[in-house]
């Protein structure tokens, strides 16, 4: 039986480097988006990642202006906004939503004036708001490795303690647990995660990486422990996933893996409900 044009043509091009690379990131990158990811959503930063994300597009428009690589820029902009950002929600009395909106509002429209003086990007506007995982480098990737353990051994040394934060942060305080400290770190790891996926997922998509893995990770978990391994596991397996679908059907990498969250999701809701039924 002959294998079809469009198998032999997608095993060739996970052959070639650059797909092995963007692979490989993808991996990572939902590994770490998948791990913060369940602790986001139960504390309620959804919004506040997709802040971060469309905020993202000022610091690399500001990156642009200057001169400077964006991958430089990035990374440190996301860790003072998201610095900055918590300030404002612990020292104002507006709602978090409603100060967020106004954030990432704002900035997206400052960041879009400020690329109007830009010249021509070479990456495209396209790249930046939707992501180009095949651009990944060895640069990115070895960041990445170095992020992933970095919130591994921050989850598996504090789970007792995130785990009392996320679930039941008055007892946390009541117990002298640093409460601040807990949230600033993986603040600044949640915002160091977001900036590095942004590469691979784009401005506009990356809340999106970051929330529905970790969504579809709590409607089929029963215990904290296989939440945080299921949306781990979603994360990485939704990005190999989304990458196949794009070599196989030519579409853009960002979008496809995102798509594919979502089919993950929208399974994860059925399952439950079909299984009910059959034991009904």
């Amino acid at each position: 039986m002959a294998i079809p044009p469009e198998i032999t043509r997608m095993v060739e091009l996970f052959h070639l480097p650059f797909m092995q690379r963007a692979m490989l990131g993808g991996i990572l990158t939902g590994l770490m988006g998948g791990t913060l990811g369940s602790f986001t959503i139960l504390r309620q930063l959804s919004f506040f990642s997709d802040a971060l994300g469309h905020s993202a597009l000022l610091g690399i428009s500001v990156g642009l202006l200057l001169g400077i690589n964006p991958s430089v820029v990035l990374l440190p902009f996301a860790v003072l906004f998201a610095l900055g950002v918590t300030y404002l929600l612990e020292r104002t009395r507006l709602w978090t939503d409603a100060l967020l909106n106004i954030i990432y509002s704002s900035s997206l429209a400052i960041a879009i004036i400020t690329l109007s003086f830009v010249g021509r990007y070479k990456g495209g506007i396209n790249n930046l708001l939707f992501g180009d995982i095949l651009a990944v480098g060895e640069l990115d990737l070895a960041f990445s490795a170095v992020l992933l353990v970095s919130c591994i051994l921050f989850v598996g040394l504090t789970l007792r303690t995130q785990m009392l934060i996320t679930l039941h942060e008055p007892l946390a305080i009541a117990r002298g647990v640093a409460v601040t400290t807990h949230r600033t770190l993986f603040i600044v790891l949640l915002s160091l995660v977001v900036g590095i996926s942004i590469k691979a997922i784009g401005v506009l998509l990356v809340s999106a990486f970051i929330v529905i893995p970790a969504c579809a990770a709590r409607l089929l978990s029963h215990t904290f422990t296989h939440y945080i391994l299921f949306s781990a596991a979603l994360g990485a397996g939704s990005a190999v996933a989304g990458m196949v679908v794009s070599a196989a059907f030519n579409l853009p990498s960002g979008p496809s893996i995102v798509a594919t969250q979502l089919t993950i999701f929208l399974a994860a809701m059925t399952l439950p409900r079909l299984h009910a039924l059959g034991q009904g």
